[in-house]
């Protein structure tokens, strides 16, 4: 019962506290509502296929999850790119997951991204996300006011549980106050559009590889770490082959990157999901079952938050992604020699510069490393001198 518990508990957790944000990455790239259920489907169900077939084939448990602050960078930056061309990016993202998986130097070429930056990069991404919580204060005060109070309480007693309480109140809240739109008549089940990819070089470049960085360094890096503190071995090659193919397969229904969990595993790898470590690995078939029956309904829960007020939407999404932006923030100011690079790296990045067709995660990178470079031939020309 505990392995049974522990992955619905994971699966929810991951689904309800994060999946405001596709409808808002959704919106931002311009998909319609079936593209929208689509595109939650189509995650819902690489999440099931790449966390049953790991989790079998290794006998630990591997827990995938669509990428959160793919989703957050999605949504503040691709502004003014056609969902097909969105889609040509998501290609593209994964095509370079799996590429990192069959050639080592490509992993290593991005290991050697300094942490600061790559971490100043996300936070960039995120703080937008954070304080458009506070910028619904002035259009629906009574709606923002109560939930934002809720989620420090509630956040005291379990992190994880804040969101959800957030999520579920917040729509409560949203129908006292006459604030929603036409709700679904009847529940539909997901069906997934196809959606020919454009491979548009701005989309790629601004959007595609970001992603692709901010799903490594975000996600998988950190995910490979909870399973070697859970103690077990970490495969992964297999981990990034694996969910690379998942989200190249799944991009034409309108998905971006899949990857390795990170939070969410951490409640199914540790001895709360089952005593003995040699047993947990069945939380990935019971979790991968969670969500193939999540990506059958996905339809109608998109329709429901489609009905939200926006202003519940941002606050939702915000107060999810405020413990990653802290984390980020720890991260990128850790080293006080890389400091600059890094805050430079985060204005740049949530400044939401657009240069070329290309957005201001790409230019926040390269400022950053930019600034990084600049700094490391200073100290040569004085060592040299």
């Amino acid at each position: 019962m505990s392995v049974v518990m522990s992955a619905i508990v994971a699966a929810l957790v991951g689904f309800g506290g994060t999946v405001a944000l596709i409808v808002a990455a959704a919106q931002a790239v311009g998909a319609d509502m079936a593209q929208t259920s689509s595109w939650v489907a189509a995650l819902c169900l690489a999440i099931a296929a790449t966390s049953g077939y790991l989790s079998l084939r290794h006998r630990i448990p591997i827990i995938a999850a669509w990428s959160t602050p793919g989703a957050a960078l999605i949504a503040a930056s691709a502004g003014g790119i056609a969902f097909d061309a969105a889609v040509g990016a998501f290609l593209f993202s994964g095509t370079l997951i799996v590429l990192t998986a069959a050639f080592r130097p490509i992993g290593d070429l991005i290991a050697r991204i300094p942490t600061s930056v790559a971490a100043a990069m996300l936070a960039g991404v995120l703080l937008r996300f954070v304080i458009a919580v506070f910028e619904g204060v002035q259009t629906a005060p009574e709606l923002v006011l109560p939930l934002v109070g809720l989620f420090l309480v509630v956040r005291l007693v379990s992190p994880s549980a804040a969101v959800l309480t957030v999520l579920g109140i917040g729509v409560l809240l949203a129908f006292s106050l006459g604030l929603t739109g036409p709700l679904p008549s009847d529940a539909a089940l997901s069906t997934l559009a196809f959606v020919t990819p454009v491979f548009e070089p701005s989309a790629l470049i601004g959007l595609g590889l970001p992603l692709f960085l901010v799903t490594m360094a975000s996600q998988n890096l950190p995910g490979f770490a909870v399973l070697r503190a859970a103690g077990y071995p970490v495969p992964s090659r297999s981990i990034l082959a694996a969910t690379g193919i998942a989200s190249v397969v799944t991009s034409p229904f309108g998905a971006h990157t899949s990857n390795l969990a990170a939070i969410t595993a951490s409640i199914c790898t540790g001895p709360d999901a089952h005593p003995d470590k040699e047993k947990r690995w069945r939380t990935g078939p019971v979790y991968a079952l969670c969500y193939v029956a999540l990506a059958g309904f996905g339809a109608s829960l998109v329709a429901l938050f489609e009905a939200m007020p926006a202003a519940l939407i941002t606050t939702v999404a915000g107060t999810a992604l405020v413990g990653p932006l802290v984390g980020a923030m720890g991260s990128a100011l850790a080293e006080e020699k890389e400091r600059f690079a890094a805050v430079l790296t985060l204005a740049v990045t949530a400044s939401g510069l657009s240069i070329l067709g290309i957005g201001s995660a790409f230019w926040g990178l390269v400022a950053g490393l930019a600034a990084l470079g600049l700094d490391a031939m200073l100290r040569r020309a004085r060592s040299a001198a």
